[in-house]
């Protein structure tokens, strides 16, 4: 639990400057970062749109300061979204924004206070390697509990055979404790967790100036050197 508290803390104390710290050690524009949340949420949005449905509730885990839910709300506006993340200071920051459909949920960083089978879509962008590593089974059992049968978890994670990601985690100040999780093994904790149908893909190939190559990305999702890589379970 003392593990936990510290995660809080340092993310109480960065967030009202996480994204000007975020894209120092990316070396992008602040600008830069939010197109980093919308190809996420884009990615989201493509993945429901395959299933010919849309999901009613969402979670953002780990949402932070709240980059990725404007674009969460655009892609999904009818959807109740849950912005849950162990900082109180991150989550008033994500009040102040008054983004419609979305309300903070502050939780101790190991138990999801959300009844069973009580969401559609779980979204974790980059979170995970702040998490202990001996709390990630746990924690993924608790997500698979509160998703319905139907439901889904969309995890995107830092590369770490990308040489670039890890230049830019090692500048990065509130990363000094991260530690990167290769996509294979966070693989296998996903299947650990209790979610039994999985895939993985690596992406991010692109930065934002070259932007328009992103259609490209769909032939070379299995080429290991993306950025990051994201896993879909259910």
């Amino acid at each position: 639990m003392g593990e936990v508290l510290t995660v809080s803390a340092e993310f109480d104390a960065v967030a009202q400057d996480y994204r000007a710290q975020h894209a120092h050690s990316t070396g992008v524009s602040e600008d830069a970062l939010d197109y980093f949340a919308s190809y996420k949420i884009e990615y989201v949005r493509q993945l429901w749109r395959e299933k010919g449905r849309t999901p009613r509730t969402i979670m953002d885990f780990g949402a932070g300061i709240g980059n990725a839910l404007a674009p969460m709300h655009e892609a999904f506006p009818e959807a109740e979204i849950i912005a849950l993340d162990v900082s109180r200071a991150s989550l008033d920051l994500v009040d102040a924004q008054a983004i419609p459909q979305v309300r903070t949920l502050a939780y101790d960083g190991l138990h999801v206070p959300l009844p069973d089978a009580s969401l559609d879509c779980v979204f974790i962008a980059c979170v995970f390697h702040h998490i202990p590593a001996e709390h990630h089974i746990a924690l993924l059992k608790e997500l698979r509990r509160v998703l319905r049968p139907d439901g889904v978890l969309v995890l995107f994670e830092h590369n770490p055979l990308n040489p670039l990601t890890r230049l830019a985690v090692a500048r990065c100040e509130f990363d000094r404790d991260a530690v990167l999780i290769g996509a294979g093994e966070m693989h296998r904790r996903l299947k650990a967790g209790g979610f039994i149908r999985t895939e993985r893909k690596f992406c991010l190939f692109f930065p934002p100036v070259l932007a328009l190559l992103r259609p490209l990305e769909r032939f070379i999702g299995w080429l290991p050197l993306g950025a990051q890589y994201h896993l879909v379970g259910s």
